[in-house]
């Protein structure tokens, strides 16, 4: 037996290895990522409570800690709902009238119209004159090194007058409940920051098969427990759909200034608001907000190719997940039927590379059921790894070259 041979005799190893560490990861990590309670049922007064909280360095601990009782003292926050939209006809005014439809917190929308080409202006015209709770941000350009979004944000945040700024998309829906439920749960949690992946509604065969791998990455690799227990910026994590943050911490971490150019505001926020000395978290709220991202396939490749890279951050961790989606994850989808067709089966590879197998099947099948996830995504497991591993180089490269646009823009 050559090296290369002993070499390839002996991967699905590593693949056991890793299909494990992914199905066990996930198994704690869909424990932790629990619904919110009904918010009747917390105790009054428990948003007193800020030991998750630590002060900025431009403020006092007392005047930080002062601001975050007085805030969450309140029977009905104030929450603005901050919503950047661009050729938003087909979702603005549902969006909007669903945030309205709230009960149990003061609420207020903002809208900034990102100088859309449609019918966007004229609906969000309509929906300012029909309640005085909806207001349309003043547009300015788009100043140099700004993504739209986070112009978008920025300046619905820095007009924004609630405790609460829910930071979401046009194309999310909300139930009546939603906001009450939300803010509670993040005072239980004693969260600054509290985000949730939506429920994602799927339609053409490719969301089908792509969307779902918002959720095989989250509870894949990322570590919850320690999520939970530290303000570690490298265990943050949220998604840009859902990010209800405290405005006394947005502004501490520095708002979406803070990461002008970027297409991933669902990791950059949490990070910078960790690092400002606040606390993070993510909770289910699959029952109480949904979203249908894409309705094609061409818009699915595109939307996931603006961020996927962004998300990993650097070259080195691209390669490193490189690594684990095709030697981890792939290769005994390969191996096992290669080495049949050889007539090679050595038992111990071949029992490891089988579990491989069954394990990912797992994984995905819990995940499936949890999240009302298509069939397709789990017996086409391999394929949508495939169709990963090619939308983060391929968003690799648009970032290298500068490619990567917002609603059609790129950055300013």
């Amino acid at each position: 037996m050559t090296v290369v041979t002993g070499i390839l005799t002996w991967l699905p190893v590593f693949s056991a290895l890793v299909s494990s560490i992914a199905l066990v990861m996930t198994i704690i990590n869909v424990r932790i990522y629990a619904r919110a309670r009904g918010a009747s049922s917390l105790p009054s007064g428990n948003g007193g409570d800020v030991r998750g909280f630590r002060e900025a360095s431009s403020e006092s601990p007392s005047a930080v800690a002062g601001r975050v009782r007085a805030a969450s003292a309140s029977d009905s926050p104030l929450v603005s709902v901050c919503v950047p939209a661009r050729n938003e006809e087909r979702n603005i005014a549902a969006v909007v009238r669903g945030a309205l439809a709230n009960q149990g917190v003061s609420l207020e929308v903002l809208v900034h119209d990102d100088q859309s080409t449609d019918q966007t202006p004229a609906i969000l015209a309509a929906l300012c004159a029909e309640d005085a709770r909806v207001r349309a941000v003043p547009v300015q350009p788009l100043p140099a090194g700004w993504n739209g979004k986070q112009w978008g944000c920025e300046r619905m945040g820095q007009e924004a007058r609630g405790e609460w700024l829910l930071f979401t998309d046009a194309d999310v829906r909300i139930t009546p409940d939603c906001l009450e439920r939300a803010v509670a749960e993040a005072k239980r949690l004693n969260a600054a920051l509290l985000s949730t992946v939506p429920q994602q509604e799927t339609g053409t065969f490719l969301e089908r098969l792509v969307v779902p791998l918002i959720h095989w990455m989250l509870f894949s690799w990322l570590p919850m427990p320690r999520m939970r227990t530290t303000n570690d910026p490298a265990t943050s994590a949220g998604c840009g759909q859902f990010l209800l943050v405290q405005r006394a911490a947005w502004m501490a971490a520095g708002g979406h200034a803070a990461f002008r150019d970027s297409m991933h505001d669902g990791i950059k926020l949490p990070r910078n608001i960790r690092r400002a000395g606040f606390h993070t978290d993510l909770y289910d709220g699959s029952d109480s907000v949904s979203c249908r991202m894409y309705r094609s396939a061409a818009e699915t490749w595109r939307g996931f190719t603006k961020n996927a890279y962004e998300g990993l951050g650097s070259p080195l961790v691209l390669m490193v997940f490189t690594m684990l989606e095709v030697l981890g994850i792939l290769l005994p989808w390969i191996w096992l039927p290669v080495m049949m067709v050889r007539g090679d089966m050595p038992l111990g590879p071949t029992i490891l590379a089988a579990f491989a197998v069954a394990a990912q099947l797992l994984q995905r099948i819990i995940l499936a059921r949890r999240f009302g996830q298509s069939f397709e995504c789990i017996v086409l497991h391999p394929i949508t790894i495939m169709l990963l591993v090619a939308i983060q180089w391929r968003s690799w490269w648009l970032h290298l070259t500068k490619q990567r646009a917002w609603r059609g823009r790129t950055t300013g």
